[in-house]
């Protein structure tokens, strides 16, 4: 009995070891490293890679700073995006066309799922942080494509 709970021990030990060896250092808000978020968003926003690598395969978590009145027209996306908000104002509507009165105010801790291919949109009220994540490769699909700052 004393010998198979000791190799039990000793293969849940090694086990977390591996598990270990494999995770993401943690960090503080503070120590996130911002950037100018991709040309695919409309320009002023600072985006944050927390996790993963969001143009390749498997799951990524970033975070997006935006200005106060930042907006995102209507788009979609070809995986669910999970958007979570950090601080300030963050609102969200479904729909082919940015529609402020039909848009839902979310405040810090709020969360909103946009299911693959549903068109959605969002902005801004006041600065706000929000925390995004799926499953890459990331990409985003402009309802109208006039609105596709890559393409200007």
């Amino acid at each position: 009995m004393h010998k198979s709970l000791l190799s039990f021990t000793i293969l849940l030990f090694s086990g977390t070891i591996a598990v270990a060896q494999h995770m993401s250092a943690p960090a503080n808000a503070d120590d996130m490293k911002w950037g100018a978020a991709p040309k695919a968003f409309p320009p002023g926003a600072q985006i944050a890679v927390v996790s993963g690598d969001p143009f390749k395969e498997g799951l990524y978590v970033v975070r997006l700073k935006m200005p106060t009145g930042y907006k995102i027209p209507a788009h979609n996306h070809p995986t669910t995006e999970y958007v979570t908000v950090i601080s300030g104002s963050f609102n969200i509507g479904m729909g082919d066309k940015l529609d402020a009165q039909k848009g839902v105010a979310l405040r810090p801790g709020g969360f909103a799922e946009a299911p693959a291919k549903m068109n959605h949109y969002a902005w801004a009220s006041g600065e706000t942080v929000v925390q995004v994540h799926g499953q890459g490769p990331f990409a985003i699909t402009y309802v109208n494509p006039a609105d596709d700052p890559s393409k200007q």
